[in-house]
């Protein structure tokens, strides 16, 4: 069963040689969080004391604004960072759908790229090698498959990274934004398999500045400030806490009733 535990969970990056205040700004614009400066170390809080549980069935959106530490977060739950300090404990296959373009090669064919991109969210080697036809088809890159990366399209090139990295059913699934890949037909495909995605997993964290698509995915909403999360309860809540406006709700409306 798909659970995430996380408890006291800090994400600190140190930057050495790190000389001026301009610097400083510069990586507070980038990264988020708070700066502590020790001699030439500078060290960025992206995330400090996260408690956060979440059991199969949670679905939950993530809130802030730029640089509040959403994406490191969603980093820590995939696996790419780990905590400097307290622990991240992750049960389940995760699928994460904030780099689908990762590990690609533009040298290598459509056909390898599948192969490779394939092995690295999880795929076994044989498995990605008998989805090749599969993917591709829905990637509807035709006669290029074999051909080297470089010389496909954009919209191509987006298409396979899609089609490759949802062809895996996961038990938590990660995204920042829901994607969208295409022209209006692929995009109506695409949307999709997303949603297949979101109902098969048995736990969602989408980051998202969307509240439309938040209130349609998530019941669960926390939201962060300078790394820290400030509110963790009902997604409603968290909108109206974060300051989103509800579709279908005034503000002065979500204000009065706490929604």
């Amino acid at each position: 069963m798909a659970s995430i535990i996380l408890e006291n969970a800090c994400v600190e990056f140190p930057i050495y040689n790190a000389r001026g205040r301009s610097i400083r700004r510069n990586l507070m614009a980038r990264v988020g969080g708070s700066v502590a400066a020790d001699g030439d170390v500078v060290s960025v809080n992206a995330l400090k004391n996260i408690n956060l549980r979440l059991t199969n069935g949670d679905r939950l959106g993530l809130l802030g604004h730029n640089g509040a530490g959403k994406s490191t977060l969603l980093r820590v739950l995939s696996g790419a960072y780990e905590p400097s300090s307290g622990t991240a404990e992750i049960e389940g296959a995760v699928s994460s759908l904030l780099d689908i373009t990762m590990g690609m090669d533009p040298e290598m064919s459509g056909a390898e790229n599948i192969v490779l991109r394939g092995a690295i969210i999880g795929m076994t080697i044989p498995e990605a090698r008998e989805r090749i036809p599969e993917i591709a088809e829905f990637a509807e890159i035709g006669d290029f498959l074999d051909l080297p990366m470089r010389t496909y399209s954009s919209g191509m090139n987006m298409r396979l990274a899609f089609a490759i990295s949802t062809a895996i059913r996961p038990d938590i699934l990660l995204m920042d934004e829901l994607i969208s890949v295409g022209d209006a037909a692929f995009a109506s495909k695409a949307k999709q398999r997303v949603q297949e995605l979101i109902a098969s997993a048995g736990i969602l964290v989408l980051a998202s500045h969307d509240a439309k698509s938040l209130l349609e995915y998530c019941t669960r909403g926390i939201v962060m400030e300078h790394g820290q999360i400030v509110f963790d309860g009902p997604i409603e809540e968290a909108l109206a806490r974060h300051g989103m406006e509800i579709p279908g709700i005034t503000k002065d409306a979500a204000a009065t009733t706490g929604a």
